[in-house]
Order: C-alpha cells, then structure tokens, then sequence
C-alpha cells in the first residue's frame, strides 16, 4: 500500500501532496489552475503535486483524482 504523505504551509498558501518518496531530479509542470504536477525526471512517472494558493475548503480538490497502482498486465 501507498504511503501518501501531505505538507500544507498556511504561510505560504502551499499544499504539497506525495505518494511516492520526493526525488533529487523531480520536475514540476504546472497543469492550470495552480496545480502543479511533480514527476521523477528520470522515468517521467508522477510522484506528487502541489496546490498553489492553497486555503482550507480549496474547492480545487474536488476535481482532483489521483489513482495509485500499478498497471493491469497484458494478456
């Protein structure tokens, strides 16, 4: 199971989500909206996001879906 680990920052309106360990070569892409993805440079896989401007009740959250898992394999 997934060890998902959550950091908010109410000084700096930030929330940072990671369901993978944080990396030394992550990249972020910003999808829209302040949300910005963060991914293992090397392998391209997600590893977490951030929620700019960021405040308790963020309605953002409500459209964010995030599945962890691993693929189904091929017959």
């Amino acid at each position: 199971m997934a060890q998902i680990k959550i950091y908010y920052e109410p000084e700096m309106e930030l929330l940072t989500v990671f369901w993978q360990p944080p990396r030394h070569n992550q990249i972020a892409t910003e999808l829209g909206d302040g949300v910005v993805l963060i991914k293992d440079d090397t392998t391209g896989e997600p590893i977490g996001m951030e929620i700019l401007a960021y405040r308790p009740n963020d309605q953002r959250l409500d459209a964010i879906s995030v599945e962890v898992g691993r693929p189904a394999e091929r017959v």
